[in-house]
């Protein structure tokens, strides 16, 4: 009876007479039906129990539908209008309204499917600018997350684990000895990493977070970004460290082929959060929430569709799983030149390319001076910013997070003038005390062209205008032992040479 009830509210849902209109669109997720129709939206949880589910009865759903309308008003309040019931009359009749409940569905605004991020990046429409707003907007609603002590932080990411083995069981896309194998070496690296993700835990990095955000769940709203659709059916899922949840769209963006995008969020992210200790387990998140994504599709396959293109879609996020659970030997890459150069450029382009996904920190002067200051990238700071005192503790931040990274086994591109020996010895001779690999790599260019790109330069965190190249130019000189590199190429091919084989630089250490 249960189950024709819901066939039957589908079929309400889906009838054009219940909104007045001869179009309606249906779409169907692996836990929800949505049905769109005039200026409205309509979810209804479908009648499903899984591991991590339990949407078996309707009042187990309607519990559901309040919290989801709760939950995701602290992001999305302009969106979710409330919960509405369908009903059964004497009459037998489905209806909106008091009477029998037959099913819960939660109603929304309808926004235009043109403003989905996944429907921008198939579109080509995602940028730098979206994106930038996209991660301090994430930044913000994780600041603000009510923090959880439930666990401890190894405890809460086994109990994610734990949870996989379980979705894995209800498929037949995986044999036994890929699952089993890949399972061994998730717990290979949670153990690894305990004492790390205790003391996250301790230190209030997990909370009570989105849950599920990825590119599907976030839409731009009056210009910026929004989230929407979080985990409101298991508080366990929901509630995780902070980067456990940016790494599903840091995955996301992975898998779907924009490496330069999720690096950029990751980055941007962390020049908000200064969550730099966190970074290294980033590509462990990020395969978590690959093989989530592979187990949750493989448990579809059984359901019915097209189970070719299903199986597929399945693999493929248990391979990029398998892939990312790969260590990869960290790397120091030190960008140096005059203002205009384009340290900034290549380091942007360059990130991603190096180190495991999502690619090296970059580690930017310029960032790091408006932190010290406490105004965002965007604010023009006076000269008294860049006295030389100020100009050794940015230096010497540098310095530090860069090390601090790469001993963890992250990589990262540190981005700097570089133009006082002294500076250049700094990062050098810290290198070598900590026994890394560092690769400096110097920007060189015509004066007239680092004049002219510095006179057309409007935007981004650089303060430097042609006073300030004018006394860079005479006080500082080429570092006779760094690799020069021509800054007046195109910045794919200064990326290329920088990571030509053999050419390396200089090994500091």
């Amino acid at each position: 009876m249960l189950v024709q009830d819901q066939t039957n509210a589908i079929a309400f849902l889906g009838d054009r007479h219940t909104h007045g209109s001869d179009e309606i669109e249906h779409i169907e997720t692996h836990i929800s039906h949505i049905f769109l129709a005039h200026d409205r939206a309509f979810k209804m949880k479908r009648a499903v129990k899984l591991p991590y589910v339990d949407f078996s009865t309707p009042e187990l759903r309607l519990e559901a539908c309040k919290r989801e309308v709760r939950l995701n008003g602290v992001t999305a309040p302009s969106l979710y209008l409330g919960v509405r019931t369908i009903s059964r009359d004497q009459a037998g009749k489905l209806h909106f309204g008091d009477g029998e409940l037959v099913e819960p569905v939660v109603e929304m605004v309808r926004f235009n499917q043109y403003a989905l991020f996944d429907r921008m990046a198939m579109e080509g429409r995602l940028n730098a600018k979206i994106m930038t707003q996209a991660a301090r907007m994430i930044a913000r609603y994780h600041q603000g997350a009510p923090v959880v002590h439930g666990s401890s932080g190894s405890a809460n990411i086994g109990a994610v684990l734990a949870i996989n083995r379980a979705g894995f069981a209800t498929s037949r896309v995986f044999d036994e000895t890929e699952v089993a194998t890949i399972t061994q070496r998730f717990e290979e690296i949670l153990k690894e990493n305990a004492s790390l993700l205790d003391g996250r835990e301790a230190s209030g990095k997990v909370r009570l977070c989105h849950g599920d955000l990825h590119l599907r769940n976030i839409c731009l709203i009056g210009g910026e970004p929004c989230l929407f659709d979080c985990i409101e059916f298991n508080d366990q899922i929901a509630t995780v460290d902070t980067l456990y949840d940016l790494a599903f769209l840091l995955m996301d963006l992975w898998h779907r082929g924009f490496p330069q995008f999720a690096n950029l969020v990751m980055n941007r992210y962390l020049d908000e959060t200064d969550d730099d200790d966190g970074f290294v387990l980033l590509p462990f998140f990020m395969a978590i929430r690959a093989a989530v994504r592979a187990h949750v599709i493989a448990t579809h396959v059984a359901e019915g569709g097209n189970a070719a293109d299903l199986e597929s879609d399945a693999r493929s996020y248990f391979e990029l799983a398998r892939s990312l659970l790969t260590k990869v030997q960290p790397r120091l890459i030190v960008i140096g030149g005059f203002s205009g150069s384009g340290k900034t450029t290549v380091a942007d382009a360059l990130a991603a390319l190096l180190g495991a996904p999502p690619g090296a920190r970059i580690i930017e002067s310029d960032r790091i001076r408006k932190a010290l200051h406490g105004v965002s990238a965007e604010v023009h700071l006076d000269a008294d910013a860049y006295r030389p005192d100020v100009s050794d503790k940015v230096y010497s931040e540098i310095v530090r997070r860069s090390l601090a990274i790469t001993k963890a086994g992250g990589s990262v591109v540190a981005d700097a003038v570089f133009d006082r020996l002294e500076n250049r010895q700094l990062i050098e001779v810290a290198s070598t005390a900590a026994g890394n690999r560092c690769e400096p790599v110097w920007l060189q260019a015509d004066v007239r062209v680092l004049q002219q790109r510095v006179s057309s330069r409007h935007e981004g965190p650089s303060d430097a205008d042609l006073r300030v190249l004018a006394r860079q130019l005479s006080g500082g000189q080429t570092p006779p032992a760094w690799r020069v590199i021509d800054a007046q190429q195109q910045v794919g091919e200064i990326v290329r040479e920088i990571l030509e084989p053999g050419k390396v630089g200089r090994a500091w250490g």
